[in-house]
């Protein structure tokens, strides 16, 4: 309940609506400006959309929830408060990795919707592909990984600004990862495998046992590295 309450009225709202927006103008654009080519309707959209989205712009927005939902304790001593609570630890880190992931999950929603009204905007008449809450699905749960490692960097990086520039960084790399086959083993490639950024009408370019095992194994490898920090560093006062 205290960090929804932190989310109440802040300004990562403007983030949250913003950027998915600029996305879908410039991938709507993009399509738009190459539609003799692109000839898939809605999964040529897609795939221009998502060419904005997984690379540079949800990375860097997961990075501002996470930054901001680290960003009170890391003023005015606030961890000393925190910790002193009669509350688990273990507790703590779920509690932002909760509300992080529900913003997470809110961004996949309004996501779809933009894509939807842009395809209609652009002419699209064919049936909006069946497969679009899968892919958004899927794109979700590498968001809670992105998330769970946000999350990490912002409780080390006691900055607003720094971790979510590393996020934007790691979207890039994550092209690059793409690029050469390895995407499955780098945490914000997750993502865009999630999505089917490359390939909306077909497979995934892993397979879904391998995709759904190494999700697992991130998320409890960021997830245990988080409270080991909390135990050994922001439970010492300052």
């Amino acid at each position: 309940m205290a960090e929804q309450i932190k989310l109440r009225h802040s300004p990562v709202w403007l983030a949250f609506i913003i950027l998915p927006v600029l996305s879908a103008v410039m991938g709507t654009f993009n399509y738009l400006q190459n539609i003799g080519i692109l000839q898939d309707q809605w999964y040529s959209l897609w795939t221009q959309h998502t060419l904005f989205l997984c690379y540079f712009f949800l990375p860097p927005l997961l990075g501002v929830y996470c930054s901001y939902l680290c960003r009170l304790e890391h003023t005015n001593h606030n961890w000393n408060a925190v910790m002193t609570a009669p509350v688990p630890i273990s507790f703590l880190y779920l509690a932002k990795l909760t509300s992080a992931s529900v913003m997470a999950l809110f961004t996949q929603i309004w996501i779809g919707i933009l894509f939807v009204l842009s395809g209609k905007i652009s002419g699209l008449t064919s049936p909006v592909p069946p497969a679009l809450p899968v892919w958004l699905l899927c794109g979700f749960a590498g968001e809670i990984v992105i998330c769970a490692l946000q999350l990490f960097i912002s409780l080390i990086i006691r900055s607003f600004a720094v971790p979510v520039g590393i996020a934007l960084i790691g979207g890039i790399m994550g092209l690059g990862a793409m690029a050469k086959g390895y995407g499955v083993w780098f945490p914000y490639s997750l993502l865009c495998l999630g999505m089917r950024a490359n390939r909306p009408g077909g497979p995934m370019q892993c397979s879904v046992p391998g995709f759904c095992v190494n999700i697992l194994i991130f998320l409890i490898l960021f997830m245990t590295l988080s409270m080991i920090w909390l135990k050994r560093s922001d439970v010492v006062a300052e």
